[in-house]
């Protein structure tokens, strides 16, 4: 199987994911349609308030944290390659009466025709193993933010990943996996994917090197979501994974700005 047919292939086993995801307890779509936020406070606390600000979501799935932001005042757009996944946010948001965009996409190419600009760009949770090219990813995000803008990523930390067999470090062959999902209701029921392997400095490099200004990086022991093996749940915290006695990172998060070139330039003559 060539590497060019990532993203059909990854398409693909999103869509099937996606009827799954629908009608799962682990996203609970009741609850959201009766008025429940979907967001965790790792990435509230981060982004503050977002009301009034224009935000853009990459690879949102089908949307329920994006609508979540549009909940809070944000106004929304999501993205996503699965056209599944852009179906069920689209008839979520009309049901839903929330004022919310979805694209249908792949990040490369809607970087490639977008000409709008954002005041935030976000991303989270298993977003950014589908990416061959970090780089890529990195320049789209760039030229999406105003100057002024930021961008929020909060990840699940690869390094986790070693313990399923990945490497921690970047190849240059993806893993083809014959996998199920993470939710409750898989059934059995198994996709191709193709996914690949970014440490945190790689993800960091990239953004920097794309023109935006580091502002925080943050690193977390516990995790909102019971989607690994290994895990066990410590009350008012998460899921923890611990080995050898002590606590493996799960999660990490990232906050950059994109600032004019000139304030670029003096803070490099400092």
């Amino acid at each position: 199987m060539s590497t060019t047919d990532y993203i059909s292939v990854n398409r693909e086993a999103w869509n099937k994911r996606t009827k799954l995801h629908v009608e799962s307890s682990f996203y609970d779509v009741k609850s959201f349609v009766e008025g429940k936020n979907t967001l965790n406070q790792v990435e509230l606390e981060q982004l503050g308030s977002v009301k009034g600000k224009s935000l853009l979501h990459l690879q949102c799935h089908f949307g329920l944290d994006t609508m979540s932001w549009a909940r809070l005042g944000a106004d929304v757009t999501g993205v996503d390659l699965s056209s599944e996944s852009i179906k069920q946010a689209r008839e979520l948001a009309e049901s839903t009466g929330i004022s919310a965009q979805f694209i249908e996409s792949d990040v490369i190419a809607f970087g490639e025709r977008n000409s709008k600009q954002y005041d935030i760009v976000f991303s989270s949770y298993g977003a950014l193993c589908w990416l061959p090219n970090l780089n890529d990813w990195a320049k789209v995000i760039a030229n999406a933010l105003s100057v002024g803008g930021e961008f929020h990523l909060v990840e699940f930390h690869t390094f986790n990943d070693v313990f399923s067999g990945y490497s921690y470090f970047p190849e240059e062959t993806p893993s083809i996996d014959q996998d199920g999902t993470y939710t409750e209701n898989c059934d059995g029921e198994t996709s191709t994917m193709m996914t690949w392997s970014h440490p945190v400095s790689e993800v960091i490099t990239a953004l920097l090197e794309a023109g935006l200004t580091l502002e925080s990086f943050s690193e977390y022991p516990f995790s909102p979501y019971n989607c690994f093996e290994g895990l066990e749940y410590v009350e008012g915290k998460g899921y923890q994974m611990l080995h050898k006695g002590q606590q493996v990172p799960l999660l990490y998060s990232v906050k950059m700005s994109k600032t004019t070139a000139s304030k670029r330039m003096a803070s490099k003559t400092k």
